[in-house]
């Protein structure tokens, strides 16, 4: 009997260890509480960073726009040895007029020449005639960081990029001072401040009139950037710290919201003779 119990006992003890070591290997409440706890932490704190590095990304995807609108403008001046106006026969001015936007004008030099071709430029802008053509979707004129519920807006195609028209910051921009204005095709030899220095496109983002067939998604600046009340055509986007523009020169910069608003004025006009002038 004795025999049997050293085989026995041994198989019996190592029976309970092995039930102990079952138990041990599991979690409490209160462990599995914690790592919750730090998991969530550690999630709280990647994903300001994630969200950061895909604002970049936007943010990018969005200077490209301008800087393949900008191609398309020199090439456009290439061609015509001027830039676009910034819109024909814009209302109230010219009451039955047909206000077709610098942004329509330049469809042939962004590869957009399907679209180009549909409109008819003898119908105003809002015509019937013209309704295929105005609700095609220009991805080019669209900035990624917009939230927008469709990228058209009352139908049509929609912009987040406006032509500068001068300034009213420190001046009435009377007559208007910018790149794109009304029923005037600028050239390089206007641009007397200099290509580098003048802001000719910039961002306006999801504005109700931003229609990249109307001449109404072209403005002067009043206010700071991303200030602006929402009626009111300005300088703004939904990217923090400031919004993207379009220099005459072809490049495209960030511009921050915190630019001293003299050197904004200076860099909505083309002809201020703000040499000196330092965008920093």
């Amino acid at each position: 009997m004795s025999r049997l119990n050293r085989f026995v006992q041994p198989a019996v003890r190592c029976g309970f260890q092995a039930r102990s070591l079952r138990t041990r290997c599991g979690f409490t409440l209160v462990e599995l509480l914690v790592v919750l706890a730090i998991v969530g932490l550690l999630i709280g704190l990647l994903l300001p960073a994630v969200q950061a590095v895909r604002e970049t990304a936007r943010r990018m995807q969005c200077q490209n726009n301008l800087h393949q609108i900008g191609i398309g403008l020199q090439n456009y001046h290439a061609a015509f040895r001027a830039f676009p106006p910034g819109g024909l026969e814009v209302r109230p001015q010219w009451r039955r007029g047909k206000q077709f936007a610098w942004s329509a004008f330049v469809l042939p030099f962004i590869e957009e020449n399907a679209t180009y071709e549909k409109i008819r430029f003898d119908y105003p802008f809002d015509h019937a005639i013209n309704q295929d053509a105005a609700s095609d979707v220009i991805e080019t004129f669209l900035c990624p960081s917009t939230n927008r519920q469709s990228p058209r807006h009352r139908g049509r195609g929609a912009t987040d990029y406006g032509g500068i028209y001068g300034e009213r910051i420190v001046s009435r921009n009377y007559p208007p001072r910018g790149v794109m204005i009304h029923e005037r095709a600028i050239r390089f030899r206007d641009i007397t401040d200099g290509t580098t220095r003048t802001l000719m496109i910039s961002e306006d983002a999801d504005f109700p009139d931003g229609q990249w067939i109307n001449a109404w998604n072209l403005f002067d600046q009043a206010f700071s950037i991303n200030r602006a009340p929402r009626f009111e055509n300005d300088i703004r986007s939904m990217h923090p710290q400031g919004a993207n523009g379009l220099f005459a020169d072809g490049s495209a910069r960030f511009l921050n919201e915190n630019i001293d608003l003299e050197i904004l004025a200076a860099i909505c006009t083309r002809n201020g003779a703000e040499t000196g002038k330092d965008l920093d």
